[in-house]
């Protein structure tokens, strides 16, 4: 009967040892998938980085602008400000993305605001800063595809077969969508 047992083990231990020589090509291919997929998510997050850092460059001489006509607007002022702050403050991807939809909100309040001044319209300044700004949200509109597609494609690939098993082992968990502000 021990001797049974003994070798009852060893088979087990036999098809445990084949079933895992003959899945480590696959769990290797698809952990290099996955590390590849998180790389061009990784990538597409670094060029919103840079966008989002060109526009928060730009707010300060917006803002100043915009007060220079309208001081009495402190709330508007004060919120860009507290947004500003929290952006460049925020650890967590999610965190980033609700601090940065937040900002485009506040910073959509703003023109509100400038649009009742027809003299801050016509300030050369003002002009050339809300050119830039649109171009500079149009980008981030074209980077936010680029990063959301990512997103998508390597959120997809983490949950089919067979990554929904090696994904957590390796660490790979989903990754927040940039979903544009309301």
């Amino acid at each position: 009967m021990a001797g049974g047992g003994k070798q009852g083990c060893l088979i087990i231990f036999v098809i445990a040892a084949v079933l895992v020589l003959l899945l480590y090509p696959f769990i290797t291919k698809t952990r290099s998938q996955m590390i590849s997929l998180q790389e061009e998510v990784t990538a597409a997050w670094s060029h919103m980085e840079e966008t989002f850092q060109h526009r928060l460059d730009l707010i300060p001489n917006y803002v100043q602008t915009v007060k220079s006509y309208a001081p009495h607007e402190q709330e508007v002022f004060g919120a860009v400000a507290q947004l500003q702050l929290r952006v460049a403050t925020e650890m967590t991807l999610p965190a980033k993305i609700t601090a940065h939809n937040e900002l485009t909100a506040v910073l959509d309040q703003l023109r509100v605001v400038a649009e009742q001044y027809p003299d801050l319209k016509a300030d050369q300044t003002f002009i050339s800063l809300t050119s830039e700004l649109a171009e500079t949200e149009n980008r981030i509109a074209g980077g936010r595809t680029r990063y959301n597609d990512a997103v998508r494609q390597y959120n997809a690939s983490i949950q089919g077969f067979p990554a929904i098993f090696a994904a957590p082992i390796f660490g790979f968990t989903r990754i927040p969508l940039l979903e544009p502000p309301e």
